[in-house]
């Protein structure tokens, strides 16, 4: 028996494109990786060197900023009532009503004493003033109420005539009244004698200037009016 002969791969006459294409790829492949492995060692070689522009931008800090409570809207108010109708109430009156007879006639204007020339008194040398911090209080107001409505001329209250009197006090230290003097007259030499009358009545707590209590004047309105 013969042996047949044996034809090599690379020669055999039924050996497809396909075939040959398969048989040549590992070879394509190996030189293109080795062509581009060169080629970019060569663009990094011989490719001028880039520098970054400088474009000059600057930073800035930011800070933080507190956000505002939150607004607690109240509810609205609720609407207003509507008032209600007056009514007209039933009240028993006497028909026979009368008016209390006045004492206008029992003093009359001409039985008046005449009121005396405008006064003003100033502050008198003799007695130094100081200046304070604290002014001085009056310590007795009931008393000095009462007062009032018991010197008030009776004859001036029935006609309806007041006025009102400043009168100077000069209180010491301890808060006592060492002189009194009309510094405004109010017109009516009986109402000026009334108001010094009220006057011995006060009593006050003494000045302060700082820490240390100081003799003072001061000046007080005393009001005769009718009620």
């Amino acid at each position: 028996m013969t042996a047949m002969p044996r034809i090599a791969p690379e020669t055999r006459a039924d050996e497809s494109a396909n075939d040959r294409l398969k048989k040549a790829f590992d070879s394509w492949l190996w030189n293109s990786v080795i062509l581009a492995t060169v080629a970019h060692f060569a663009v990094f070689a011989f490719s001028p060197e880039l520098t970054a522009e400088d474009l000059g931008a600057t930073s800035s800090v930011l800070t933080t900023v507190e956000l505002p409570p939150v607004l607690d809207i109240p509810e609205p108010p609720q609407p207003i009532a509507r008032p209600a109708r007056p009514v007209i109430a039933a009240v028993d009156m006497a028909e026979d009503v009368t008016i209390e007879p006045n004492r206008w006639r029992d003093y009359p204007v001409d039985a008046l004493p005449p009121p005396p020339d405008q006064l003003t008194t100033e502050v008198p040398p003799e007695r130094p003033f100081f200046p304070y911090d604290v002014a001085p209080r009056v310590q007795n107001v009931e008393d000095v109420l009462r007062s009032l409505k018991r010197e008030y001329p009776n004859t001036l209250r029935q006609a309806g005539i007041g006025g009102t009197v400043s009168v100077l006090f000069y209180i010491d230290g301890e808060g006592r009244v060492q002189d009194t003097r009309i510094a405004h007259s109010s017109g009516h030499a009986a109402l000026d004698e009334a108001a010094l009358a009220v006057s011995a009545i006060y009593r006050f707590s003494p000045a302060l200037n700082r820490d240390r209590a100081v003799p003072v004047w001061v000046s007080i309105p005393i009001i005769f009016e009718v009620r």
